[in-house]
């Protein structure tokens, strides 16, 4: 993989493929660039995708560290990428890489056009499920090295999915690999603790593609359609084939429409 070297000093893993216009895929929580490399094949026809490895995940370092200021390190690391791309560039994020892509771009990084899958932010309908120290929950059970307590913690409270489906993914042989993306937890804990809802980014008025998945949480289904009423300039869209799982070939098709329809800034 290659590197970029962020504000903070952190190198930063990415692939690059295909050409075209840039895009810059950023993937959710407990996953590295891998999980976009499949989205990223299906655009790489019309694109030059980048698939990387958020910081403290994989191949990246984390020369910071620390819940203050962990949303600007990953801005930081952003605009470094972008930089690296040629200046500006499309942000496709994942689940909590989309709160991320959003973020970037409050930040007033040259993003042109965002395509977000499933960003999780509270609604009236579904309130926020993580309680407010969450972060500094995770950061204790961290310095304890008590990693399987860590994810336990983070798919219970942060994610909030039900206790018997994260018992069974404890048992299974995929479980230690999740422990992998321990120190990750602290970055995507701190990035909905500061957007838990929709409305902060509706100032944003870049052309913005909404996705979800047709069988996926309702949770992020309101999520996905309040998102989309709330920006100025965004759609909301369903993909067949999905749940929180992205289906590469539909979302792939949808992203390309997209494009098409929308003008890059000049």
């Amino acid at each position: 993989m290659d590197h970029v070297t962020s504000r903070d000093g952190t190198r930063i893993a990415y692939e690059r493929a295909g050409d075209g216009p840039p895009a810059i895929i950023i993937g959710g929580a407990l996953s590295d660039h891998t999980g976009g490399q499949g989205l990223a094949a299906e655009l790489a026809g019309e694109l030059t995708t980048i698939v990387y490895d958020r910081r403290s995940r994989r191949h990246s370092e984390d020369a910071g560290g620390g819940i203050e200021g962990a949303v600007e390190r990953e801005v930081e690391d952003l605009a470094a990428l972008i930089a690296m791309a040629g200046g500006s560039a499309t942000l496709v994020g994942g689940s909590s890489g989309g709160v991320l892509a959003l973020a970037a771009t409050k930040h007033g990084l040259p993003v042109e056009r965002l395509v977000l899958f499933e960003p999780p932010f509270a609604t009236e309908q579904f309130p926020p499920v993580a309680p407010p120290d969450m972060p500094e929950q995770l950061a204790a059970l961290i310095a304890e090295d008590r990693r399987s307590d860590v994810i336990e913690l983070f798919l219970l409270r942060a994610v909030g999915l039900p206790a018997e489906r994260v018992a069974g993914m404890k048992a299974s042989p995929a479980w230690p690999t999740l422990e992998d993306f321990v120190p990750s937890t602290i970055y995507d804990a701190a990035l909905t603790r500061a957007f838990p809802y929709p409305d902060a980014f509706a100032s944003i008025t870049t052309p913005t593609l909404v996705l979800t998945g047709e069988s996926t949480f309702p949770l992020l289904a309101a999520s996905a359609r309040e998102l989309a009423r709330v920006l100025p300039n965004g759609e909301h869209r369903t993909i067949a084939g999905s749940d929180h799982t992205l289906s590469p070939p539909a979302a792939g098709a949808a992203i390309r429409d997209f494009l098409r329809r929308t003008t890059r800034p000049a």
